[in-house]
């Protein structure tokens, strides 16, 4: 199926006489009448539910759609987009070791992997996106265990070239693993270019309707965890389950079930089955919606790169952007975000904003409403100033979420409030 029905159809089909939505199974735990099949659930022999915090039927369905949209061989649910983040990090990384990450990561990303994570043993080195092959080679260490970027970067929205990435990770023994949230799957599927590990906050675009919290890690299965001596969390006896190894006991899917038997067990960072009914309801309609966006992304960034008071603007499919070779590549539309410069820097940042009547000033990216934000004081604060330049973030930048309303209502709403800025 062609990712526009799989949007509707993927993850849940009601049979003879159920319910043709997705139900809500609104419960923590789940009866069983057989003890020796209740123990080989626990000891991961068998598949079933038994406890929401692991799995559940509501849960299930919105990771077999995603995983089916993204081409993997499966996915997991987690609260957050930060804890999809830590988690897909996490699941190969202990104590000791290292990681590479690009520069110009959502801010929230970037205090992950460069604050929290090396507090638990776990260092990152920040590269630029636009790095050689020979640049990433010189920073991969004998401990490095993966390499981590967002397709499209936030806010600077700069196109990753996955297949140099990919190449570099994999010549090294290591996988890949992409952000897709700004393009979603139905711009970017990661995976046909290498990529061995998709993670997304789940609560913008595939949500779409700032309801529902959420994120999801989508394993490719590509990726040989057995091919070197770097992945002993995969390939050696795991004693909280008997000695089970997961490489040999769950072949290409065994990155997913570790992060769900392991690390959601123990960190418990699950998504509500209400919050993934809601994200099911919401990819129903994704692909009508990217379609949208990505229409009105390209139709305002065309305005505003011939406004007197924006004096830059960055949009992937933008005649003449840096990355619209890279974009043409690996993206089929650039989505609804644009990141433009206002001439008069953060005091016309605020003046612009605060003068915008349809759009809202809100802490939220990739909605359907139209929304606006000013990345170096509110999602990138915590940077300094050199960091927010390599970031390519200026104080003047703004990050601009182009919804789903009519195109000449946001240009216009932009215009007016363009005029005092």
């Amino acid at each position: 199926m062609r990712i526009d029905t799989v949007c509707i159809h993927g993850g849940y089909q009601a049979k003879n006489g159920e319910p043709m939505v997705l139900p809500i199974a609104q419960s923590t735990t789940f009866k069983y009448d057989d003890a020796q099949f209740m123990g080989d659930l626990f000891d991961l022999k068998a598949n079933g539910h038994f406890y929401t915090r692991l799995s559940n039927p509501t849960l299930e369905a919105a990771e077999k759609k995603i995983a089916a949209m993204e081409g993997g061989v499966g996915a997991m649910v987690t609260s957050a987009g930060q804890a999809a983040s830590m988690m897909a990090v996490l699941n190969l990384c202990g104590a000791g070791d290292h990681i590479i990450c690009t520069k110009g990561v959502y801010g929230g990303t970037f205090n992950l992997l460069g604050t929290s994570l090396p507090k638990l043993g776990v260092s990152c080195d920040f590269v630029d996106p636009g790095a050689s092959e020979e640049t990433l080679h010189a920073l991969i260490r004998p401990n490095t265990k993966l390499i981590f970027g967002e397709a499209l970067s936030n806010p600077s929205l700069v196109v990753l070239d996955i297949e140099k990435f990919a190449r570099a990770a994999h010549e090294a023994g290591i996988p890949l693993i992409v952000d897709n949230t700004f393009p979603t799957p139905y711009n970017c599927r990661p995976f046909d270019f290498g990529a061995d590990i998709v993670v997304h906050s789940t609560s913008k675009y595939l949500d779409g309707h700032a309801t529902a919290l959420g994120g999801v890690i989508v394993d490719s299965g590509n990726f040989d965890w057995t091919q070197n001596d770097k992945f002993p969390g995969l390939t050696c006896p795991d004693p909280s389950y008997h000695g089970l190894v997961y490489a040999e006991s769950f072949g290409r899917s065994a990155y997913i079930v570790k992060a769900r038997a392991q690390l959601m067990r123990d960190y418990g960072a699950q998504m509500s089955p209400m919050n993934a009914f809601l994200l099911h309801s919401g990819l129903d309609t994704l692909a009508l919606r990217m379609e949208r966006h990505n229409q009105n992304g390209l139709a305002l960034s065309r305005f505003l790169a011939g406004h007197a008071k924006v004096s830059s603007v960055h949009y992937p499919f933008l005649d003449g952007d840096p990355y619209d070779s890279l974009a043409k590549r690996y993206l089929n539309g650039g989505s609804g975000v644009i990141a433009f410069e206002v001439k008069n820097g953060r005091e016309g940042a605020a003046r612009f904003m605060e003068g915008l009547k349809l759009a809202s000033m809100a802490i939220h990216v990739a909605d359907l409403r139209t929304i606006v934000l000013h990345p170096a004081s509110t999602t990138h604060r915590q940077m300094s100033d050199q960091q927010l330049a390599d970031a390519g973030i200026g104080p003047g930048l703004i990050r601009f979420s182009v919804g789903i309303e009519h195109i000449d209502d946001i240009i216009d709403d932009v215009e007016q409030a363009l005029a005092n800025a």
